[in-house]
């Protein structure tokens, strides 16, 4: 019977962070994560500091700037 319950939460984990991915709700933290990622694998020398992460407000507002700075046509 443990299992069944260990199987009920993961599969209910597991939607969670698919409904997060498909609705844009975990762009904020796929965002560290590049970072992170970005950092851990670059090791050529940086010519220019690291800059300090976007917070998550100014991370939305970028994301509105480069939605909505550009004409986007359907026809």
């Amino acid at each position: 019977m443990n299992i069944f319950r260990v199987d009920a939460v993961e599969i209910a984990r597991s939607a969670w962070i698919w409904l997060r991915q498909v609705s844009g709700d975990a762009a904020y933290d796929n965002y560290l994560h590049s970072l992170r990622r970005a950092d851990v694998c670059d090791s050529a020398p940086r010519t220019q500091p690291r800059t300090a992460p976007l917070s998550r407000a100014d991370f939305y507002l970028d994301a509105l700037r480069r939605r909505y700075s550009s004409v986007s046509r359907c026809c």
